[in-house]
């Protein structure tokens, strides 16, 4: 486990009130510890009793049914990923791919910067994107009326933000980077947005978003980070999710595949 993740659990645990007592029995050992190891400054019946006290949580524990974490830290809105700005998580990232309507908001000039700075940085970099295909009218009239008619306060039109995105990536593709870029054009909308980091690696992990049918705002929609550790079964699910896309998906450029290296 990073220490980002460690610490962001011992947060979450601290903060909902849970296993607190394994915490607290975790820091009187390493004291009872160190202080044994300094020096003979706590009584011997302080130590057993530390001791005792770890034995019988450690026991407790085995007897208990193991907690279902709660569904509200599963599922989040975008939020909640704004506590790890975009540019740290792929601050190490080889390869990112990414697949939604528009990606009109994660590609900022400031996102499109740390990709630049970092992902296609790299010799092995690598930056795959699947947007809609802006020709497809009848695809983006109905991914519109779902992504923009039906959300209560829409601040973006989708057919504008299609355009606009799509002259963006045609810029990328001029880019002198050591990395690849290469981005597709889909047929329709898939129902979901995602973004993938070192999805191929160990470490990897797959942030989706659920567009849904109704939505106050885009930023309430349903979201969701997947690693192998967390279930190695929908972790290929997703990851296979954006290989059709990609497989089904026409390449940009006059029928050309953008390749940029």
């Amino acid at each position: 486990m990073e220490l980002r993740d460690l610490l962001r659990r011992l947060v979450d645990d601290f903060k909902s009130r849970r296993n607190i007592d394994a915490y607290v029995i975790t820091f009187l050992s390493l004291v009872f510890a160190v202080a044994t190891v300094v020096g003979d400054v706590i009584p011997i019946n302080l130590r057993w009793a530390a001791i005792l006290s770890g034995m019988g949580l450690l026991i407790y524990r085995l007897t208990v049914p193991e907690m279902t974490p709660s569904v509200d830290r599963v599922f989040v809105d975008r939020s909640s990923f704004d506590d790890i700005p975009f540019h740290r998580k792929i601050a190490d990232a080889r390869e990112v791919w990414i697949a939604a309507p528009s990606a009109v908001n994660l590609l900022s000039p400031q996102n499109c910067e740390a990709l630049r700075s970092t992902v296609l940085s790299k010799g092995e970099g690598a930056l795959r994107i699947v947007v809609l295909d802006p020709t497809e009218a009848s695809a983006v009239k109905i991914a519109s009326r779902q992504l923009d008619g039906d959300v209560d306060y829409p601040v973006q039109e989708l057919g504008s933000s299609l355009e606009n995105v799509v002259h963006l990536l045609n810029n990328i593709a001029l880019w002198e980077v050591s990395g690849v870029f290469e981005y597709r054009l889909a047929k329709f909308n898939p129902g979901f947005s995602l973004v993938a980091i070192d999805p191929l690696a160990h470490k990897g992990r797959i942030l989706v978003e659920i567009h849904g049918y109704h939505n106050q705002s885009t930023s309430t929609r349903m979201h969701f980070e997947l690693t192998r550790q967390i279930s190695d079964r929908w972790y290929a699910y997703w990851l296979d999710q954006f290989e059709c896309i990609w497989r089904d998906a026409v390449s940009a450029e006059n029928g050309k595949t953008q390749l940029h290296g």
